[in-house]
């Protein structure tokens, strides 16, 4: 049994797309904030929001996958992240739940450089397949 099944992971909703991301890498999960815009930063780059004193970046997650925005929602959340020694929020359409994956396979390879980049794996739980988000090829991007 490979680690990464041991693991738990927060599955959330991005449009039509379930995925997720390992519960470890998970700092909280937020409603929505106002978001202070920064001027000419990149799309996927929503704002910053004032967490308890902490300035955070807030990213799209639809954006970053490729996805375009949609309006917030009474679901929409936003899951905040550590990455490189900070946190970085990122917007979802809606956090599904807290799970485990009996088998996780390897992300599917050979179709040029697309979206497989972005999973470390995809859990498979019955007949559904969630692709488990890989951060540092999200946001290191």
């Amino acid at each position: 049994m490979s680690t990464l099944q041991k693991e738990q992971y927060i599955e959330l909703a991005v449009g039509q797309e379930t995925c997720a991301i390992r519960i470890e890498e998970v700092h909280e999960i937020i409603k929505m904030l106002t978001i202070t815009d920064i001027p000419f930063s990149r799309n996927e780059v929503k704002g910053v929001v004032n967490l308890r004193g902490k300035v955070v970046c807030v990213m799209s997650l639809r954006n970053l996958l490729g996805m375009s925005d949609e309006p917030y929602t009474r679901a929409t959340r936003i899951v905040v992240v550590r990455y490189r020694d900070e946190f970085v929020g990122l917007i979802v359409d809606k956090v599904n739940k807290v799970t485990t994956y009996g088998e996780i396979h390897p992300p599917s390879s050979g179709q040029g450089r697309g979206r497989e980049g972005v999973f470390l794996g995809i859990g498979q739980r019955e007949d559904q397949l969630i692709g488990i988000l890989k951060l540092e090829e999200i946001l290191g991007g």
